[in-house]
């Protein structure tokens, strides 16, 4: 199998995916056997590169829309050319931020649509650098979904220790409930065993949260919707054949003797399970959006504003990132 082609959006311009994309590219252990293609800007690249006493990129190309990205053997930086990289200021919410990072995702996926790279791993982006450059969207995930022409689609965030998937993320809590169907959770759930049948190889077994706390202990607790909306999914799934537990309460689904027992924890809501995955795992975890037509994973932290450009930020989550979409994307 030839290797896989990767293309790496550089995030944010004045965050730390540009030092993150750096020390990717200086050992190329860390991403065999894919050839990472990075879409960004290599004077910002190089600019980072000699103030953290990082090694520059080697292969530098400027962007095209014809490029022959099967033809890349080696780490490249497809450059962009969109930031006067001697004026720009690192580590604040910018218009100019927000644009580039907004330029990078929306041709990466031209790309992988087109079928000119194996998949795409997302260095961070700033929302609210997004928004300043009128880009209005929650995050990644909702732009890739729109782009591909998808309807709908699910978050997922994987690791060694823990896997969540989950049915709403980037809505206000007050949101939630009305956001919850017997639809909704049975596609999160279908989902999410396709997925980890992808990555484990095998049949999976889910574990799903309630809503409430103490997953609303029979109607004490919130709109019962335990019993109205999660019960009747749970047991749609289990119809089908998926091994499948739950609803339980969301404070004991993550305890360390239940963790072995699950391949992935489907949650109701963004902090149900971010809070205890990045606790556990915040250095290795890796985001990755499913139901499209195109493999996209992505670092499990943000832009980092406040050590941007110091060599502080760690590469461990992207090496993690670019490893998983190789290994989806031949799967």
């Amino acid at each position: 199998m030839s290797q896989p082609r990767i293309l790496i959006t550089m995030g944010d311009p004045g965050g730390v995916g540009p030092e993150v994309c750096l020390q990717l590219l200086a050992d190329p252990q860390q991403y065999a056997p894919a050839v990472p293609i990075v879409f960004g800007d290599a004077a910002i690249l190089q600019r980072v590169a000699r103030q953290c006493g990082f090694p520059e990129p080697k292969q530098v190309v400027p962007f095209d829309p014809s490029l022959d990205f099967r033809a890349m053997s080696e780490a490249t930086v497809v450059d962009f050319g969109t930031i006067d990289s001697e004026a720009f200021v690192p580590g604040k919410v910018t218009a100019a931020g927000g644009e580039a990072s907004y330029q990078y995702i929306m041709r990466a996926i031209d790309a992988a649509l087109a079928g000119k790279v194996d998949g795409i791993t997302t260095g961070p982006i700033n929302k609210e650098a997004l928004h300043a450059a009128e880009h209005f969207y929650p995050g990644h995930t909702e732009i890739f979904i729109e782009r591909c022409g998808r309807d709908t689609g699910c978050m997922m965030l994987t690791s060694e220790l823990l896997t969540c998937s989950f049915v709403t993320t980037h809505v206000g809590y007050r949101d939630v409930p009305e956001l919850l169907t017997i639809e909704r959770i049975g596609e999160v759930i279908d989902l999410t065993v396709d997925a980890m049948r992808k990555i484990r190889k095998r049949e999976p077994k889910l574990l799903v949260c309630g809503l409430n706390p103490h997953a609303g202990e029979h109607g004490l607790f919130g709109d019962r919707e335990e019993e109205r909306i999660i019960v009747p999914a749970v047991q749609i799934a289990r119809d089908k054949g998926i091994q499948i537990d739950g609803p339980v309460p969301p404070d004991t689904a993550f305890l360390a003797e239940r963790r072995p027992l699950y391949d992935c924890v489907v949650c109701m809501y963004h902090d149900q399970g971010h809070i205890p995955l990045k606790a556990l795992a915040f250095d290795i975890a890796v985001n990755t959006t499913l139901g499209l037509p195109i493999v996209r994973t992505s670092v499990d932290h943000g832009t980092a504003f406040d050590i941007a450009w110091q060599g502080k930020a760690k590469v461990s989550s992207m090496i993690h990132a670019v490893r998983l979409a190789g290994d989806l994307s031949g799967s």
